[in-house]
């Protein structure tokens, strides 16, 4: 009865009071949920959903897929590249030592919100140099990284090259924004390319590791 008292003294006074290992949560907490999925919208919104078809299209023509990604970006990349394989495509992630080299026929798929990452940088070129089609999710449209792709997914959201003074846009810190929407796109190409390879829920499912 205390703790029920306690949730609601805490939601009558906006605040969060912790109890018990759990916690009232205010409405000023829940703004700032759908100030974050307002802005997640925002960026998502203005994808171009035609440049969003023409990538699926790219990656499921492709002979293999290497995909690559820093930081938090990278555990999107990789998440991506786990749903790629449930689809039924080759595709291999940097660094893994089953990953192959990459030739004509084959499609690096790089995110670099920033755009001027060394690492992507670099391996655009190595991917160029061998003949492979450079495909570039970042937010930074005349990048360094932009101008060394062959195709460019433009997501329009603040990153670590935007988070400062004037440029700051989003309420969550550095590249998150770009990050989440990441997620997100990804998910949607997942249902476009399963439209386009025509592979089952079932054909996926069975696709999925039995080594956990």
């Amino acid at each position: 009865m205390n703790e029920i008292k306690l949730f609601a003294a805490a939601r009558a006074a906006n605040t969060r009071v912790i109890f018990n290992g759990r916690f009232a949560v205010s409405d000023k907490s829940k703004s700032l949920f759908e100030t974050a999925l307002d802005e997640l919208g925002g960026v998502l919104a203005g994808v171009d959903e035609s440049r969003i078809d023409a990538a699926c299209k790219k990656l499921a023509g492709a002979s293999r897929i290497v995909v690559y990604g820093c930081g938090r970006e990278a555990l999107q990349v990789k998440g991506f590249a786990m749903r790629l394989y449930h689809l039924g495509l080759p595709v291999f992630v940097v660094g893994d030592m089953t990953t192959p080299p990459l030739g004509p026929g084959d499609v690096f798929l790089a995110s670099s919100g920033p755009g001027e990452t060394s690492t992507v940088l670099t391996l655009m070129q190595v991917a160029r140099d061998a003949g492979a089609t450079n495909l570039l999710l970042t937010a930074q449209a005349e990048s360094g990284a932009a101008k060394r792709a062959d195709f460019t997914l433009l997501i329009p959201a603040q990153t670590m090259a935007s988070d400062q003074g004037a440029q700051k846009t989003s309420v969550l810190p550095m590249g998150s924004v770009f990050e989440g929407a990441l997620f997100l796109l990804f998910e949607v190409m997942v249902l476009k390319l399963r439209a386009i390879t025509g592979a089952s829920p079932e054909a996926m499912r069975a696709r999925h590791t039995n080594m956990e």
